[in-house]
């Protein structure tokens, strides 16, 4: 493989049952950490049904594009096992019966008090020119090929099997094989941008590297850069993210709020803790949501002193105590309102600071002055009550993770300006 200094990779699923949604693929989640480990891209991932032909287009497909395609699944003894054939047909060649695979399988079956059915020496069969790899935890052996300059590796779908297998019996020789080549990999969470925005921001500097790559990825509320270096030592892609990485975060500024991949409830709970401040929450539309956050972050008992579901608005007078006439003027979903339940929170749990949610989720509920999707957030200190309204799209899951997104945003704000001000 001199011939490419970095070798790229493919990985096909295969199995008819992965594309049920009872199913999932995750050993191309396990094998893409252990190739980037050594280096090595995954440039695509494919899951195949239990067709011959259909499968074995795929592999010339991959082959013609990545250096190692690896191949999980469909190697057991049954009709729909059909990962053996596609290999043969797609490499043009043949397969040979070994004995002692059958022998080995059938002193498998006979340790467990069983007697092997015939079908299973469909297992004994290996692709001509290719290795087979010993299966320690299971019946179907894998097999390694190298085709041209190309690499092949068949491997057994459970993971209790594969792990092993690629761990013992293919690291050690893609490591023989493969050049010196490391990935690295520095990425910013960011807020209160939109994806569009930021992409428009922050593209006339990556679009003219290939490498590093950039990656935007974005969740409600929540967008990440990604940039991914190759090279043949940890300092050369370094060196190359430090081409880069300031002149991105420069762009960015301080809508960056993570670097180490924490979630903005972890970076705000930091702050507070560093402020030696407390926090309070009030919830309506987001019913928990803040607070679950909040406190999904270990040893978040330190600063955070509670909240108050208040989901009716004789919840938010009998438990905040907000006036019943204020919600009669102006409605629960409202400013007011919201910097009434905020103020209201930080004074009954006697915490520094407050948050505060209420809104319209949906689907139903909206008006043509307060439409689905309409939130408000509030916020209180002891020198600053304020309240922003929000219009948020989507469906009720999707409104709701924004709105506690975009709060737990406006307090790493108000934190921000609080330390800049001293």
């Amino acid at each position: 493989m001199e011939d490419a200094p970095f070798p790229d990779a493919e990985i096909i699923a295969v199995g008819s049952e992965l594309l049920t949604p009872q199913r999932t693929d995750t050993n191309s989640l396990y094998l893409t950490g252990k190739l980037n480990d050594m280096g090595v891209e995954v440039v695509r991932k494919t899951i195949v049904g239990d067709d011959r032909r259909r499968l074995a287009n795929v592999i010339l497909s991959a082959l013609e594009s990545a250096k190692i395609v690896i191949l999980t699944g469909g190697l057991g003894p049954t009709e729909d096992d059909v990962t053996r054939d596609a290999v043969a047909l797609a490499l043009g060649r043949g397969q040979t019966f070994r004995p002692e695979i059958a022998d080995w399988l059938e002193q498998r079956f006979a340790r467990a008090g069983r007697k092997m059915a015939e079908i299973n020496k469909r297992q004994a069969f290996v692709i001509d020119g290719a290795i087979a790899l010993a299966n320690r935890n299971g019946t179907a052996p894998g097999q390694w090929i190298e085709h041209r300059d190309r690499i092949v590796m068949l491997l057994p779908g459970p993971p209790g099997e594969l792990k092993p297998m690629f761990e013992a019996e293919c690291v050690p020789r893609l490591e023989a094989r493969l050049p010196k080549q490391v990935i690295r990999t520095r990425f910013y969470r960011v807020a209160g941008i939109a994806e569009s925005d930021l992409d428009a921001l922050i593209a006339p500097v990556y679009q003219a590297y290939s490498n590093p790559a950039t990656t935007i990825l974005a969740a409600p509320g929540d967008i990440q850069v990604h940039l991914r270096a190759r090279a043949r030592t940890e300092e050369e892609a370094e060196a190359l993210l430090n081409q880069i990485s300031p002149r991105i975060e420069e762009l960015l500024g301080d809508r960056v709020y993570s670097r180490d991949g924490s979630p903005i409830e972890a970076v705000v709970g930091a702050m507070l803790r560093d402020r030696g401040a407390t926090l309070a929450v009030a919830e309506s539309c987001t019913g928990g949501m803040l607070g679950e956050r909040i406190t999904s972050v270990a040893g978040s008992s330190e600063y955070f002193a509670g909240g108050f579901l208040t989901y009716t608005d004789r919840m938010k007078t009998e438990v905040l105590g907000i006036d019943p006439a204020l919600i009669e003027q102006f409605s629960a979903v409202s400013e007011p309102v919201a910097v009434a339940m905020a103020a209201a929170a930080r004074k009954c749990a006697g915490a520094s600071y407050a948050l505060s949610v209420t809104g319209i989720a949906g689907p139903g509920g909206g008006t043509e002055a307060t439409p689905v999707g309409t939130v408000f957030i509030g916020f209180a200190a002891p020198s600053r009550e304020e309240a922003k309204r929000f219009h948020f799209h989507g469906d009720r899951e999707r409104v709701r993770t924004f709105a506690v997104q975009n709060a737990l945003e406006m307090l790493r704000r108000r934190l921000l300006a609080a330390q800049q001000s001293g």
